[in-house]
């Protein structure tokens, strides 16, 4: 499972209205579906976006932004009469230990809030939150082994996860979240990152990693 993200370029704007951010989602999912890429979460902002993914090879991801790139930015640039890349650069992202789904679910899903919109997340119309609270289901989704401890019923865990976005995340979780995405540092416990670390000579973790707060207990 990976954390993604993907800036505009120089403050340029990726959505400008609903039919962008819509065009955006639709992009996302069919080129996602084609690849044989899971989406667990998302969200969409102006400038800039953040996925919950899990491909099915080690290929799938880069063909994911490389395809949705090409699609996406084709729309853009026609609609608003621009050339060139939408993109600052390559995207980011980090391998996910799957005891980090849930708080990396809750920073996307209060994203918007923390940015200083003052947009509550049941009111934040382009992120994964109105699924999972069940406020409207998207088929399109691949719900999580994690989600699904939450509760028996839909209710039960939609209910939970709502309760656990309104406790949001606490500050070490919000930087460990932030840090492993834009270094591009495993997000998971010593084990996890010590398997990883045996396949690659490349540095995988900055510091020793923990286990995050669980927000979904009393």
């Amino acid at each position: 499972m990976h954390h993604v993200l993907q800036r505009a370029a120089s403050g340029q704007m990726l959505c400008k209205d609903s039919e962008d951010f819509e065009t955006f989602l639709t992009a996302l999912h069919s080129n996602a579906d084609a690849l044989n890429v899971e989406v667990h979460g998302y969200v969409i902002l102006e400038d800039h976006f953040h996925l919950l993914v899990t491909p099915a090879t080690a290929e799938g991801l880069p063909a994911l932004m490389q395809s949705l790139g090409r699609s996406y930015v084709r729309y853009f640039n026609r609609k608003y009469s621009r050339r060139g890349t939408l993109w600052e650069g390559r995207f980011k992202s980090a391998v996910l230990q799957p005891l980090w789904f849930m708080p990396v679910l809750i920073f996307f899903d209060t994203h918007a809030l923390r940015l200083g919109n003052k947009v509550a997340p049941e009111d934040y119309p382009w992120s994964s939150f109105p699924h999972y609270s069940g406020a409207r289901s998207d088929r399109r989704m691949a719900s999580h082994s994690e989600y699904w401890g939450l509760g028996n019923t839909p209710f039960a865990r939609e209910a939970r996860y709502q309760a656990a976005v309104r406790e949001g995340l606490n500050s070490v979780q919000l930087q460990e979240i932030t840090a492993s995405v834009t270094g591009g540092w495993v997000l998971g416990d010593l084990e996890f990152v010590a398997n990883l670390q045996k396949s690659t000579p490349r540095r995988l973790s900055k510091k020793a990693p923990g286990r995050p707060r669980n927000a979904l207990e009393d």
